[in-house]
């Protein structure tokens, strides 16, 4: 016999992220020696796992790292850069294999059209209109494949390229004039 339908509950739990605010001087230079010191600590743990390349889950060796870690943080600050360190590197592995399959659609496509005569259809497929756009596609194909060679040599390799910082700072750091910044600030 079938129980009847029913509803399930909301999930009860929250995360919530958001900016310290009314700090004093001494928080300020507190947290930021703290960050200083986790961040240096986190940006080690993640060059590490890269270093190791495409290994098994098994084999990133996150305890031992998480040992090392715990003897300059704590236990919960160890795990978090260690999760932390293998989430982005099996993101930044899938956002390369993504690049990947785009930039061969790309290349596909542009073959597909540089195929066909210009200004000439053949089946579905039409060519280029002349041959300055026909020339720029030539180019532009050439880019794509010299970049599909350097992605696919850091997926065998196992090592992309993670830089460190979110969108926030990146924004900050290309348009330091607009941010009121300087290179060092």
């Amino acid at each position: 016999m079938l129980a009847a339908p029913f509803m399930v509950a909301a999930p009860s739990g929250a995360r919530i992220r958001d900016r310290l605010k009314d700090l004093t001087v001494t928080d300020v230079q507190v947290l930021t020696l703290v960050g200083e010191n986790l961040g240096r600590h986190q940006r080690a743990d993640l060059a590490a796992r890269v270093r190791m390349g495409n290994v098994p889950a098994k084999e990133t060796g996150r305890a031992e790292r998480k040992r090392q870690l715990t003897a300059v943080s704590s236990s919960r600050w160890a795990g978090a850069m260690t999760r932390a360190s293998e989430d982005q590197y099996q993101l930044s592995m899938r956002c390369l294999a993504d690049e990947r399959a785009g930039l061969r659609r790309r290349i596909r496509k542009i073959g597909q059209r540089l195929a066909v005569a210009c200004g000439q259809k053949h089946g579905r497929v039409r060519g280029y209109a002349d041959q300055a756009e026909r020339w720029q596609k030539l180019r532009h194909l050439s880019k794509l494949e010299a970049r599909l060679a350097v992605v696919e040599q850091q997926i065998e390799q196992g090592r992309p390229s993670i830089t460190a910082g979110g969108r926030r700072l990146a924004g900050a750091r290309h348009h330091l004039a607009e941010a009121g910044l300087t290179e060092a600030d």
